[in-house]
Parts: C-alpha cells; structure tokens; sequence
C-alpha cells in the first residue's frame, strides 16, 4: 500500500480535524508528518497544542513541504485557495478534495502548466466520530495508486467507497446530506416518545440508540433492509400499524425527494 509520507491540510475545519484525528489515531501518521493552515489564527492554536502538528497562514508554504494536499476550504474558496497554490504544486503532488460540488478539471483548471493529480472525495460528519461514509473519485491524471493514497487516509474515519465521478452529486445527495436526514429522523422519533409519556433524555437515547443498531444489522448481517423490516414486523403487530402509519405519511417518497433535491443543488453549485 502507498506509504503516507507528508500531508497538508490547505483549510482546518471541523472535517480536518476529524480526518487527521483519525490518522494520528489509526497510527498511519506522526504529528511531525502534518501541517494544517487556516485564515482564523485561534484555530491554528488549539490545533498545534490539541494534536501537535505543524500549523501555518501560508497555504503555498504548507503544500510545498508535503506530497499529498487536502484541500478542506468550502467550495466557494476554492478558487482563492487554489490560485495560492498555483506555484506550490508539482506534478509529484496528489490533491485531494472535498469540496462538494467542486470537480476534478475545475481543480486542475488552475494549473496548467501541467497536469496535476487529483482525487475528489465526498465525507460525511460521523468522520469526526470515526463512523464516517466517503466516497472516492479518480480525475483524469490520478494514477491508481493516488486512489490507494486517499483510500487509506479515509478509511481511518470510517468507510470507503469508490465511484465515477459523475456520480459525485448524488454521492452528495445521499451520504453526503444524509446525517441530516438521519439526524432528523431521530429527532421526530425523540418528540414521538416524548409525546406518548417518555421523558426527553430517555426517548432521545432509545430513538438515537435504535438507528445506531438498525444500521448496523444492515452492515454486519448483509441482509436486505426489507428483510429485517420483515423480521421485526408480526402479523396484525405494533410495528405494522406504525410502518401503515409511515407509508400514509409518505416517508418513504419525502426521503427519496430529499436525496434527488440535494443532488440537483450539488449539480448547481458544481456549475458556478
């Protein structure tokens, strides 16, 4: 597997935090392997004193002394990001980006003098709990080894998937959005509790609890969700009249609108 020798962090929000968190943790790293920028001088603190990193205001400087850049600025920076790294990148140097709705030739648009390896990954926010679901992108000049690269960075967050990049938007749409969803999810079924007599701390832990597990039986047992529904559901039973209850309230039809409607605004943002 490819050794992970000196990684940047062009940009340390809360996303690049968790992925260095999970680097340093899963030992793939030392702290003395990253350096992380950011415009906001207080989070450079806390991240050298929290992680023992480097930290640094100069993204040309930090790319410059690593071969692997994880560009973690939000989409709409990109562009600035990039126009200061446009004498910082060589063709030895992988990118990665997760940015959403941001593709591989927009990145590479801003280097050519020569091309430039990039690989595009959309994350999720349970990466800063290490149960995170990314999703992988070769661009055009990528060797397969730079797919290996990022790989093995996200993996040490949670799970790894591995896409055409034309299905970025809905990757997007899907785990990308998704937490929200599910956080959502919990949420109403939170207030049900609380509605039919439980007090707020218990129904919270037992609705956050239940979706913990049910996903999990989907991910260990490779059983089909429909199946396990069935598992659960008794003839004439109490989970019957609830799912009754779900389908007439058009569940099922809201969460696939909401994935088509996320991925529609991924395609918008991708054109600006």
């Amino acid at each position: 597997m490819t050794a992970l020798k000196q990684l940047a962090f062009i940009g340390a929000g809360n996303m690049a935090e968790a992925l260095l968190r999970g680097v340093l943790t899963a030992g793939r790293m030392g702290p003395d392997q990253i350096i992380a920028t950011d415009v906001r001088e207080e989070r450079l603190v806390f991240l050298k004193a929290t992680y023992r990193i480097g930290v640094s205001s100069d993204n040309a400087e930090a790319a410059r002394q690593a071969d692997t850049i994880v560009l973690a600025v939000k989409p709409q920076m990109m562009s600035h990001a990039l126009d200061d790294l446009k004498d910082a990148i060589g063709e030895h140097q992988l990118l990665i980006s997760i940015a959403a709705g941001v593709s591989t030739a927009r990145i590479a648009e801003h280097f050519p003098q020569h091309p430039v390896r990039v690989v595009r990954v959309m994350p999720n926010t349970p990466a800063l709990v290490l149960e995170g679901a990314s999703a992988l992108a070769r661009g055009r000049h990528a060797a397969p080894q730079d797919l290996e690269t990022a790989r093995r960075l996200f993996e040490a967050v949670g799970k790894v998937v591995v896409v055409d990049e034309s299905q970025m938007d809905a990757v997007t749409g899907l785990s990308g959005s998704g937490p929200a969803y599910a956080f959502l999810m919990i949420e109403a079924l939170s207030d049900a509790g609380v509605k039919m007599g439980l007090p707020r701390e218990v129904a919270l832990s037992l609705a956050a609890q239940t979706m913990r597990g049910a996903a999990r039986l989907v991910l260990e047992t490779g059983k089909h969700p429909g199946e396990l529904k069935d598992m659960v559901t008794s003839p004439g039973g109490t989970t019957l009249a609830g799912l009754h209850a779900l389908e007439q309230g058009g569940v099922r039809a809201a969460l696939i609108n909401a994935v088509e409607a996320a991925t529609r605004r991924s395609q918008e943002l991708g054109k600006r």
